[in-house]
């Protein structure tokens, strides 16, 4: 064995680790948009509650208002979000290889 191709793969050996996906990252971030999609879901089937309490008559028309104001909030962030990534992977759709 040649002793420049030892000493590349030595080289490559130690650079590898730090070429390595971080998992801890990758689960936040994944825990971070599970919580929020629950929230959204949470806030959605609340509201909804509400609403059908209302059309029957027995909830309060001030907790009607203030339940379609909280889920017209959710609904307009999860838009935002989404057109974020659509944004973002048609910018990398963009990027020449």
């Amino acid at each position: 064995m040649d002793v420049k191709s030892l000493f590349a793969s030595q080289q490559y050996a130690a650079s590898k680790p730090a070429t390595e996906p971080k998992e801890t990252k990758q689960t936040e971030i994944s825990e971070s948009f599970t919580n929020t999609f629950k929230d959204l879901s949470t806030t959605l089937a609340e509201s909804e509650n509400i609403a059908k309490a209302a059309m029957a008559g027995d909830a309060d028309p001030h907790a009607l208002v203030q339940a379609l104001a909280q889920t017209e909030l959710a609904v307009e962030a999860a838009v935002n979000v989404r057109n974020k990534v659509v944004e973002a992977y048609q910018e990398i759709l963009r990027m020449p290889v």
